[in-house]
Formats: C-alpha cells, sequence, structure tokens
C-alpha cells in the first residue's frame, strides 16, 4: 500500500460565502484563513495550494471585542525616511472596512509566494452585494442557496396546513342484518318470543298419544 500524495491535478477549488455581520474579526478571520489553506480538507498539503474562494460580505458590520475598537492601530511604512503612517480601527472602518479582514487574514497565512497565491483568493465587501454569481452558480451553491429558503416556506406551509385542517374522526356504523328493515324486526321478534319446544320432546308427547288410542280400542 503506497502513501498518498496530493497532486496540482487533484485540485479543484470550491466557493464559499461568509456573511461577517455580528462575526468577530479574529474568529471570522480564522476561518477564512482555514479556508484559504484549505486545512478543512483531508488532501491538505502544505507545500501546494490546495485551498478554496472565499467571498466574505458586510465587512463594515465586524466587530470586535474590548476596547480594541478605540485602541486598534494599523501602522505602514514606505521605507523612507518618515515615512511610517499609522491609521486608527474606528477610521479604517469608516474608510476602507474590506482592509480590516484582509489584514487580519494576512497575518495567519504563509508569508511567501504560496501565501500570496492563496490570498488572491480572497474577496472582501463591504456591503451584501458581490460580482461571483456566475461561479457560484458553476460551482451550484447559488442554487442551493436559492432553494433552501423555498423548501423551509413550504415545510412551514405544510405544518400551517396540517394545524389549520385536522383529520376528520370517522364515525363507526353499525353494521345492519341482510334483507333490509323487515329482516331486521324479524330478528328482533325471533329474539322476543320463546323459543319452541325442542323436537325430542314433541316425539315424546306423540308417542304417549298414539299408546292410550291403542288402549281405548282394546277395551272396546
Amino acid at each position: 500500500m503506497k502513501t498518498y500524495s496530493t497532486k496540482s491535478t487533484d485540485l479543484r477549488p470550491q466557493w464559499h460565502v461568509i456573511d461577517a455581520s455580528g462575526r468577530t474579526l479574529g474568529r471570522l478571520a480564522t476561518e477564512v484563513a482555514t479556508l484559504l489553506r484549505g486545512k478543512h480538507k483531508p488532501i491538505f498539503t502544505p507545500n501546494l495550494n490546495t485551498g478554496d474562494f472565499v467571498v466574505v460580505v458586510n465587512a463594515a458590520r465586524v466587530r470586535v471585542t474590548g476596547s480594541k475598537a478605540a485602541q486598534k492601530v494599523y501602522h505602514r511604512h514606505s521605507n523612507y525616511p518618515g515615512g511610517l503612517k499609522s491609521v486608527s480601527y474606528s477610521r479604517m472602518m469608516e474608510t476602507h472596512p474590506s482592509r480590516v479582514i484582509e489584514h487580519a487574514v494576512r497575518g495567519m497565512m504563509p508569508h511567501n509566494r504560496l501565501g500570496r497565491a492563496m490570498m488572491g483568493r480572497l474577496k472582501v465587501y463591504a456591503g451584501d452585494t458581490h460580482p461571483h454569481h456566475a461561479q457560484l452558480i458553476e460551482a451550484g451553491m447559488e442554487v442551493a442557496a436559492a432553494e433552501a429558503p423555498k423548501k423551509k416556506a413550504a415545510a412551514r406551509k405544510g405544518q400551517r396546513a396540517k394545524v389549520a385542517r385536522p383529520e376528520p374522526v370517522k364515525k363507526e356504523k353499525a353494521e345492519k342484518p341482510e334483507g333490509g328493515v323487515a329482516a331486521a324486526q324479524a330478528v328482533e321478534t325471533a329474539v322476543e318470543q320463546p323459543a319452541d319446544e325442542p323436537p325430542a320432546a314433541q316425539a315424546d308427547g306423540a308417542g304417549q298419544g298414539a299408546d292410550e288410542a291403542d288402549k281405548t280400542e282394546e277395551g272396546a
């Protein structure tokens, strides 16, 4: 049995859409970095780009914990004397909210050419719209996302119909004897009247009457 080695021909990148509304910046960046690197796949290989494409929407609604909104500062340098620039978190969220997520994810990626290639698959947008619907439809994600609300609505509609229209209770009807009303009255009359004497008793009475008649003839 040979050890499996991932090849470039085995890579099948997928697309993921993540809504950043109300999400914590650090936890969101960890999830995005995992998808970009491909560490959620069993074929993950450190020296190959096994990750997927990630689209992050509503970047302007991401949040941070504690006092980071007032204390966090982003620095950059132009490599020239006096080229240090500093921007606060609040100012960055007002001007370029997408850069906040990109900066957080970049710090979790490999700092080499492979890491830069992985970062090229990250698409961050400040609003709730993005221009990647064609790619999502091709991957089958857009159709599934559109059908999910319809299935939920149909399920809720079916539940309401069951509650509003309970199944009618079936009443058991008494079985009537064959022959209609006349047959039923005849059965009731037969039950009320006493039964006749059994045939054996009638035979005994007839035998006794015949013996008495024979005795009368002999006496005459």
